[in-house]
């Protein structure tokens, strides 16, 4: 008994991976939060669907394990991927002492990558992604990561950074990388991210807290290394002093 957890990726279908589309056809049911669902109508015709609303991932993952162990092929569908703040984890969980029940991961282009496609090339060295939503993680640790990943110089790459219940949590964790970055730190924010009504700007991190950002949004936070190309932001691998450094040894 299979049951997949599939990342699709932004929604869009023209960027999942054919092995996500594979294996929703070939499910005999997708379960998802139904938002996501909504995003792919044109691939669960004929499918059982099992959709549940915001805070419903428990009783989604117990449903399709019920629906597995019934007999079907079951694919749980996440944004994204579906191992990354996805479903993944919560099915192993679930299924760890069943051995009857297989999960297999299906990856799919993360709210990362997507959002540092469209900003250029932000995170070409060494970043960390941290999630702001203190709903599954107490606050105190969510600071203590932004505390390490600021004194660490790292880009930041950060999820649900605001909501209507969370509105200066984006502003507490810049007050935090500040004590780290300069005011003059460049960052990019995407909204819907390789969604048809996606929306990006470009700040300095003086100026963050100040934006119209939401839950839909993906904060990147620049290095001492990223800078702004035109209307892009670019975190240089090293490449190009590496090679001076060779030249000038010669």
């Amino acid at each position: 008994m299979i049951v997949y957890a599939v990342g699709i990726g932004p929604g869009d279908p023209e960027h999942m991976t054919p092995q996500a589309k594979h294996m929703i056809a070939d499910s005999d049911v997708v379960v998802g939060y139904t938002m996501y669902l909504n995003l792919i109508p044109d691939l669960l015709r004929g499918k059982t669907i099992v959709g549940t609303g915001m805070k419903g991932e428990l009783a989604r993952c117990e449903a399709a394990l019920a629906e597995a162990r019934s007999g079907k092929k079951v694919a749980v569908i996440s944004s994204g991927d579906a191992g990354i703040y996805g479903m993944a984890s919560l099915l192993f969980e679930l299924a760890e002492n069943d051995p009857q029940i297989i999960v297999e991961v299906v990856p799919g282009i993360t709210a990362a990558t997507a959002a540092a496609s469209l900003m250029g090339a932000p995170l070409s060295n060494d970043f960390v992604v941290i999630s702001l939503s203190d709903q599954l993680t107490p606050w105190a640790t969510i600071e203590k990561r932004l505390e390490a990943a600021g004194l660490g110089d790292f880009v930041l790459c950060l999820y649900n950074p605001r909501s209507k219940a969370r509105k200066d949590y984006l502003n507490r964790a810049c007050h935090i990388l500040l004590k780290h970055k300069p005011l003059q730190t460049w960052c990019g924010y995407v909204r819907n991210a390789l969604r048809g009504n996606r929306a990006y700007g470009i700040c300095m991190l003086r100026d963050l807290p100040d934006v119209e950002i939401d839950m839909l949004t993906t904060v990147i936070i620049g290095n001492a290394d990223t800078r702004r190309i035109g209307n892009h932001l670019v975190t240089s691998r090293g490449y190009l002093i590496a090679t001076q450094e060779v030249e000038e040894a010669r």
